[in-house]
């Protein structure tokens, strides 16, 4: 299952993230953004489940913004976990 998130508040635009069948993040990639950076976080969350990473990210914040890539990462697992709830 593939799910898709469009951002708010950073430089990246959206957010992919794939999950594998035991519940488990598979792959994350970002579009725009501080690339190094955001393969960076993909490759950590992956083989994660996402209450793992949710734990992590959310409420990272970047400079002066109320959130961040990692923090946006964090609500777009929360809303693809409700919407499959």
């Amino acid at each position: 299952m593939t799910y898709t998130y469009k951002t708010k508040g950073v430089c990246s635009r959206l957010i992919e993230i794939e999950m594998d069948e035991a519940g488990r993040i598979a792959e994350v990639s970002f579009q725009g953004g501080c690339h190094g950076n955001l393969q960076g976080i993909g490759a950590l969350a992956k083989g994660r489940t996402p209450e793992e990473v949710i734990s992590v990210l959310e409420g990272i914040r970047c400079g002066m913004k109320s959130t961040s890539c990692p923090d946006q990462l964090a609500m777009a697992l929360k809303e693809m976990t409700a919407v499959n709830a």
